[in-house]
């Protein structure tokens, strides 16, 4: 599932969100790591169209390694670390 083209897509979305002041600008008066990041803003740095990184970010919602909130009619994106943190233990037991 992460080894295709679009897993690695997916696990960068994980990657830039694990530490997001670093690699997405804040916007006015945010903390980025608190509020989560825009479907457009993740959309820009990967260069790609805001449909895809939306279906990307709605792929990785619906596993549970991400939570959303809206905020002023935007949804932004975390990641949530105690699910990461679960799957990542499923995949080291072997299921």
């Amino acid at each position: 599932m992460m080894g295709t083209p679009s897993g690695r897509m997916r696990q960068t979305i994980l990657y830039w969100l694990k530490d997001p002041s670093a690699h997405f600008p804040a916007p006015r008066r945010r903390d980025t790591a608190e509020t989560g990041v825009t479907a457009r803003a993740i959309a820009a740095k990967l260069g790609v169209p805001r449909r895809t990184a939306l279906a990307h970010l709605d792929f990785l919602t619906r596993l549970g390694v991400l939570r959303t909130r809206r905020i002023r009619g935007r949804t932004h994106y975390r990641r949530d670390e105690i699910r990461i943190a679960e799957v990542a233990r499923m995949f080291e037991k072997g299921w």
